[in-house]
């Protein structure tokens, strides 16, 4: 991202919406968490100024049960990508708690996913808690490589 890049959020990735959806349902009965990160839209080949929501980061030792999710601060890295957050209402409620929007804070958009976590069981909001429309956007997300280093890289270091 740049250092003048636009903060409006464009809308999130088809293909985020989609693990996180699954996520929320792995995670059922217990409420589902993580933090949403995003990536210039003109990087990702669209031809407009702003951010799409392309990764959720899910935190090392987070806590989980069916009414409430909770998040070792410690473990939450400084990173100028994220922009808000993502969990689910095991009952299914798309509304935010009083709980919920105490952590709303940091970030301009956060998600609710409901059970039974379809294509339309959720709900983003901004952070005063209040409804905001989020367009789900069918962009290709880049490779990212886990590991900095290929099966070549391996090889040549074995034999030396």
């Amino acid at each position: 991202m740049g250092l003048f890049r636009s903060d409006e959020i464009l809308g999130i990735a088809e293909e985020t919406l989609a693990f996180a959806r699954e996520a929320a349902e792995n995670t059922h009965p217990n409420e589902y968490m993580g933090l949403l990160r995003g990536e210039d839209a003109q990087t990702l080949g669209l031809d407009k100024s702003g951010t799409v929501i392309t990764e959720v980061l899910v935190i090392p030792g987070t806590e989980s049960n069916p009414v409430s999710a909770t998040v070792k601060t410690s473990m939450v890295p400084n990173d100028r990508h994220t922009i808000g957050s993502i969990h689910s209402h095991p009952n299914g409620v798309l509304r935010p708690s009083d709980a919920d929007i105490a952590t709303f804070g940091k970030g301009p958009v956060h998600i609710i996913l409901g059970a039974p976590y379809g294509p339309h069981h959720w709900q983003a909001f901004d952070r005063q808690g209040e409804p905001t429309s989020l367009p789900v956007l069918d962009v290709e997300l880049p490779d990212e490589e886990f590991f900095d280093f290929t099966q070549e890289d391996i090889d040549e270091e074995l034999r030396r």
